[in-house]
């Protein structure tokens, strides 16, 4: 018989009855280190008192009242995302596959209003994960997700992650925009080569396309930059953000120049729940404590700490772990083993982690862990390591990554 909760997700039994910081602990008592953060939502940790505070005096006043009235919060937010990014003008969503169809609509709107309604398509990557909706499905092009959703949404072509040649032969007049991730999160915990955003930029400047980026999980810090697309000193001229920005309340944001927002008027675009004052109160929040003079410097500091040690692991246990990548603390451990086995094995240690293609683990800590817990993450990741170690010297054939 079918379960109450639909059965899309093969969750592990686990149950969890509270959380401090970058540890949850089980309805049972039993302690874990939290290196999944939802999925990268939480940079904050859990039960922060700063955004639980934020949320309970929003809660006493009110939750919602929708987009047919302003929205204080919600412009004040606004206002603040506008002086620290690229951005003129922002749409709030409740989710990142939202933010990026917001995305999708306003790049082939944009060619549209600017007499060009035939560009329309758009140049995506494999491994790409852009979200679950039939659009961004579409986007992502993985056979695993557009399996029995079909018809496939049309208008985007895929090509290589990182190859920019290949990027540039894609281009062609029905072409809108190129839709790309800074640093791939669920394709494997991939940065692309240097030099390939930058070149992406240009591809666009010189055909009269826009560029879009998902910074769904690699933005609001967590490679160490505000956005990810920072280091490469490039901007876009739209990005899709969510998870980190509420800091584990339900929201996201597409964020554009007003350029490329100009075909979004009056009835193109809308959403009841978006921006909603709840979630608005939660995302000034995590800005506060985000934009503070010292917490990237910290957010740096310490996730060059936690490579370091890594880097020593890939060193001593080269059986489990074939690589390590990644940027800031948006990090992955290829495993030289089936990557489930290994997320097993730290469970057991009692530090909690999510996988990824390519036979990658991520972690993703909160970003305000402390050097102490990168500390404690590494050794539970040593312990795993011979815990595995130990397994294949019973059995050398069992363990072998394909």
């Amino acid at each position: 018989m079918i379960t109450p909760v639909l059965p899309t997700y093969a969750r592990i039994d686990l149950q969890f009855e509270r959380g401090e910081g970058c540890w949850l602990v089980t309805t049972d008592g039993r302690r874990f280190l939290d290196f999944t953060a939802g999925i990268a939502v939480n940079v904050l940790g859990h039960a922060n008192p700063y955004l639980a505070a934020a949320l309970s005096e929003q809660a006493t006043k009110l939750w919602h009242v929708s987009n047919l009235f302003r929205i204080p919060g919600a412009e004040k937010l606004a206002d603040r995302l506008k002086a620290a990014t690229f951005a003129d003008t922002m749409f709030f969503t409740n989710s990142g596959a939202e933010a990026l169809e917001c995305a999708i609509k306003m790049a082939r709107r944009y060619q549209y209003v600017s007499g060009h309604p035939e560009k329309n398509r758009i140049i995506t990557f494999e491994g790409a994960f852009h979200g679950r909706t039939l659009a961004t499905i579409a986007a992502g092009g993985n056979p695993k997700y557009l399996e029995g959703f079909g018809p496939d949404l049309p208008g985007f072509d895929q090509v290589p992650f990182g190859d920019l040649d290949a990027a540039r032969a894609a281009v062609t007049p029905e072409t809108a925009a190129i839709l790309v991730e800074p640093v791939q999160g669920e394709g494997g915990v991939r940065v692309p080569p240097a030099g390939f955003l930058s070149g992406l930029r240009e591809l666009c400047d010189e055909n009269g396309l826009l560029l879009v980026l998902d910074e769904v999980q690699s933005g609001v810090g967590r490679t160490g930059r505000l956005f990810a697309h920072e280091w490469t000193g490039i901007t876009p001229d739209i990005m899709s953000v969510a998870k980190g920005i509420g800091g584990g309340f339900p929201m996201g944001a597409c964020l554009a120049t007003e350029e490329a927002a100009k075909g979004m008027t009056v009835g193109t675009h809308g959403s009841t729940y978006g921006g909603n004052p709840l979630a608005m109160a939660v995302g000034n929040a995590v800005l506060d404590v985000v934009l503070e003079d010292d917490f990237l410097p910290r957010v740096n500091r310490v996730a060059g700490r936690f490579q370091q040690r890594l880097a020593e692991l890939r060193d001593t246990h080269p059986a489990v772990i074939a690589e390590v990548r990644g940027q800031g603390l948006l990090l992955g451990i290829k495993a030289a083993v089936p990557a489930p086995e290994l997320i097993a094995a730290l469970r057991e240690e009692g530090m909690l982690v999510p996988g990824a293609a390519e036979n990658v683990i991520r972690l993703l800590p909160p970003l305000n862990v402390s050097e102490e817990e990168v500390g404690i993450a590494a050794d539970k990741i040593e312990a795993a390591c011979r815990r595995i170690e130990a397994r294949l010297a019973s059995d050398p054939v069992k363990g072998a990554a394909e």
